[in-house]
């Protein structure tokens, strides 16, 4: 029997000093010439030939400091291949469990559908291992049938419990070490004892990945065969023995939640995305001396083009005005740079003198030139990439061109620029459909796919030959010193480079056109800073707690990528003042139901509490929102259409947020009456209706998630009994606070004649900006001063996403913590101490009356969870529940006489600091 864990994606390493930079000096050899003058003792990288380390010696001059480069370049070359094995190869790693090392262990109840496949009991079953003998013989006489069965691989895994298998991109650690496993099982007689589980990053890869391997067992997907898929909210599973099954990570933590140990008779496989929490044990199991094997790749071989490359054969010349060299203006972009990425900057910019040299007599002077234009980080030459691909398809060979670019705006942009060109645009189809780029083109016409880095991994465009490398990406990072998430297009790493040139080799010869110049290749890390670095890590905290893998920061110690003692201490802040961990790091009664649940831990409180107070379909509708994406698209060329019907949808709500809700109703309400009213109302909004639907699907996992845990007592989303107080608006604005807070932005008018309206601040980061993706971003009149919002990023400036103005009663119930203080004949009631009102003396002490009934009746049904009753006006939980949204929907209204900057709250004044 066996049970494992599994690992690959690429092995990304760890950063630390200038560590970074041992597998980071992988140079082009066409970056210097070849050949050498000087005497090769004087070439040593690691002393830098006597002089400072990676720098030529002194005593060189000119062309002999290029040719030093060059040479310097091919030896780092070699030392980034030798060192930087985890970075540039994937890696999985096979635990098995054997019989007599199985755990007693209570059965698990299974309500969930996504956990019923592992549910079964797997007994040895001896007619479905004839069966499967029969058939896996059969299938070998079909010429779709590949023998794949490697002696060596397969003796490997049975005789250890550990082995690490590793390889190069396309040697098939993903579709035939599946199969091996199986097919050796099935070939011992004992098929009907293994099940293999492959995880994969995406939704799209899980989906190709198990698409691609069916077929190379001349199958279907699903439908009870060999082989399936299983991704939130959608599958087509295999067989429950005898099978390989393709997953997201995120099923794999639901099953582990579920199972401390899995079940048995599993082989269980993460090819792609070392989990967080298996990458900790990956790093003891293998330095136990377990096993290893390596599997060469198995690309085809692709030429590689830089920068100075494409101008000089395209000969294009950059209209740009401002002709600065781009070493004047700085090597990276963005105004928080690391400390390494600031010190690769001085030595971009000390370096470029003497690079540009080195391209003197091999380049001509305009392309020299032209290339000090273009070299800059403000954004990527669409101009160049459209001379490039006029260039391939007039003078290369036939196979489809696939172009990486960072980001939407450069997608559309690159778009238009195609659409606008006439050889382009002559019987050309735009396709935004993921699975249309798999589809082969009718003769004489030639594909063009633009994508981001989602078609790097996992994903194989079978007749792409010609690969365009925009060399960018946009990254995510969080600045814990701010607790700010930020965005920015950031220069690949060679591991990024490397997934780009091989998309173009996987089925035959081809070439890869990297747009950036040698020097700065050079300087390219090895690997994206890891994600567990980058991002933060409440989400991350919440499953090692719920998984009793003991305390947070000792558990992350062990990590091979380890995330910061600031990002893991502010993590636990967070959810200790989210109220999911107590003072002692111990999962409170409300952080287990939000480890429970699929989203992030202020989406699941926002979950709870619309499900507490009886207006759960909106809630559920605006949460199924924020942990997918809003269902709004923007066709290009009618950007400004599309933000005018958005503006109607939100009914002067000033609510991203119940915007969404309107549009979902308006769906619902369009599909009732028919398919043909159902597509014009998307059409007519810029609706997409697979993403509703989805929303839909989303909805109904968190009814049913609720109902298990007891907060509601049907998973219908729109059942009466959860939804009394679903048309109550500000009720569900107040509920927005109860899930987002402290995300809370303060509104002030503008004085400014240029520009009048409103300012918006932050206490930490001061004046921000609203998204103009907002309703509210063009807003000059609000009824309150204070906006609650989902997401605060740093990209050209702090923009704050997804925001719905809210009203003072909604910030003191379902804020932080209240004080009031004495002030002549009024007091002051504070929200943290830092959301301030004026309120009559009366009004103070009844509010924070309620608001410590209100948080004992929350607390208490948190800990104890059952329904509302709603008929029953006696009871304690309706008669404060019925209070507080009486006071919140009844006596709260704005005054309407100051553009809404001073509020009448029952018989007195809120006036804000």
């Amino acid at each position: 029997m066996s049970y494992g864990y599994g690992g690959g994606g690429g092995r990304r390493g760890r950063r630390g000093g200038r560590g970074h930079r041992d597998g980071s000096r992988e140079r082009w050899e066409r970056g210097g010439g070849g050949g050498s003058r000087g005497n090769s003792s004087e070439f040593d990288p690691d002393r830098g030939g006597g002089g400072q380390r990676d720098r030529p010696p002194p005593h060189l001059k000119g062309r002999e400091i290029g040719l030093w480069y060059a040479r310097y370049g091919a030896v780092r070359r070699k030392q980034a291949d030798r060192r930087s094995v985890w970075t540039v190869i994937e890696v999985m790693l096979i635990v098995k469990m054997e019989e007599d090392q199985e755990e007693e262990v209570a059965k698990p109840v299974i309500k969930d559908k996504d956990l019923e496949f592992l549910h079964q009991e797997v007994v040895r079953d001896r007619s479905l291992d004839d069966y499967l003998k029969r058939d896996l013989q059969s299938k070998k006489s079909d010429a779709k049938y590949k023998e794949m069965l490697v002696r060596e691989l397969v003796t490997l895994i049975n005789s250890n419990r550990v082995l690490v298998v590793s390889g190069e991109t396309g040697c098939g650690k993903t579709t035939q070490v599946t199969q091996f496993i199986l097919d050796d099982y099935i070939n011992r007689g004992m098929g009907s004892m293994c099940r293999v589980v492959c995880t994969q990053p995406r939704r799209i890869s899980a989906i190709s990945v198990a698409e691609r391997v069916a077929a190379e067992r001349a199958e279907s997907v699903g439908n009870g065969n060999s082989c399936g898929y299983q991704i939130r909210l959608q599958s087509r599973l295999p067989r429950r023995q005898g099978s390989i099954l393709y997953c997201t990570t995120g099923i794999i933590l639901q099953w582990l939640q579920v199972f401390p140990i899995l079940c048995k008779s599993f082989a269980v496989l993460i090819a792609k995305e070392l989990f967080f929490f298996l990458a900790a044990h990956c790093f003891v199991l293998c330095s136990d001396n377990c096993p290893m094997i390596h599997i060469p790749g198995l690309t085809f071989p692709v030429e590689e083009f830089l920068l100075e490359d494409i101008i000089e054969m395209t000969r294009y010349r950059p209209q740009n005005q401002d002709r600065r060299p781009s070493w004047k203006r700085g090597f990276w972009q963005g105004r928080n740079s690391r400390p390494e990425k600031e010190e690769k900057e001085a030595e971009y910019k000390e370096s470029w003198p003497c690079y540009a040299r080195t391209l003197q007599g091999r380049y001509s002077d305009t392309t020299i030139e032209a290339l000090e234009i273009l070299d800059r980080d403000e954004k990527i030459d669409l101009d160049l990439i459209l001379a490039l691909i006029r260039y391939i398809v007039l003078n290369e060979e036939e196979g489809a061109i696939l172009v990486f670019l960072p980001g939407w705006d450069n997608i559309s942009t690159l778009n238009d620029l195609l659409m606008a060109q006439q050889m382009f645009r002559s019987g050309m189809q735009t396709e935004t459909h993921i699975q249309d780029v798999f589809k082969r083109p009718p003769p004489g016409v030639r594909k063009i796919v633009i994508a981001t880095n989602i078609a790097e991994t996992s994903i194989t465009i079978d007749d792409v030959v010609y690969v365009i490398d925009g060399g960018k990406i946009k990254e995510t990072n969080f600045d814990t010193s701010n607790n700010i998430s930020t965005m920015m297009a950031e220069w690949v790493s060679l591991a990024n480079a490397k997934q780009r040139k091989g998309r173009a080799g996987r089925v035959c010869p081809g070439k890869c056109y990297h747009l950036y110049n040698g020097l700065r290749a050079s300087l390219l890390d090895a690997y994206q800073l890891p994600e567990i670095m980058r991002t933060p890590l409440e989400e991350l905290c919440l499953q090692i707690k719920i998984l009793k893998l003991g305390s947070i920061g000792r558990f992350l110690e062990k990590a091979l990528d380890r995330p910061t003692e600031q990002a893991v201490s502010l993590a636990i802040k967070n959810l200790t003042e989210l109220n999911a961990l107590d003072q002692r790091e111990n999962l409170t009664a409300l952080g287990f139901h939000l480890a429970r649940l699929p989203v992030e831990p202020h989406i699941g409180k926002l979950i709870l509490f619309g499900a507490l107070l009886g207006c759960l379909d909106p809630v559920l509708t605006i949460a199924a929102s924020l942990s997918f994406k809003d269902p709004f698209f923007i066709p290009l060329g009618k950007e400004k259409m599309a933000d005018m019907r958005r503006k109607v949808l939100s009914k002067n709500s000033k609510s991203d947020h119940l915007t969404i809700v309107n549009a979902f109703q308006g769906w619902e309400d369009a599909k009732q009456r028919g398919g043909r009213y159902e597509r014009e109302f998307c059409w007519d909004n810029f609706l997409s209706a697979n993403t509703l639907q989805m929303l839909q699907n989303m909805k109904g996992q968190f009814a049913e998630h609720l109902m298990h845990a007891g907060f509601v007592s049907s998973k219908d989303p729109k059942d009466p009994k959860s939804n009394v107080n679903s048309g109550n608006e500000k009720l569900i604005k107040a509920v927005i606070v109860a899930g987002l807070y402290p995300k809370v932005a303060m509104i002030r008018p503008s004085h400014s004649k240029k520009r009048p309206g409103v300012k918006v601040y932050t206490q930490a980061d001061g004046k921000v900006c609203i998204h103009p993706k907002s309703v509210n971003a063009e807003e000059t009149e609000f009824n309150y001063t204070w906006l609650i919002y989902h997401l605060k990023m740093r990209t050209s400036s702090i923009f704050l996403y997804d925001c719905t103005e809210v009203s003072p009663f909604s910030l003191l119930f379902f804020g932080g913590d209240i004080t009031i203080q004495k002030d002549e004949d009024q007091e002051t009631i504070a929200v943290d101490q830092w959301i301030v009102f004026r309120s009559p003396a009366r009004i103070a002490h009844l509010v924070k009356s309620l608001k410590k009934e209100l948080d004992s009746l929350l607390q208490d049904k948190i800990c104890n969870p059952a329904p509302v009753d709603w008929q029953n006006r006696q009871s304690k939980d309706c008669a404060v529940i019925t209070a507080i949204i009486d006071l919140i929907t009844t006596q709260e209204k704005p005054t309407g006489s100051n553009r809404g900057y001073g509020r009448t709250l029952n018989d007195g004044q809120f006036s804000f600091y």
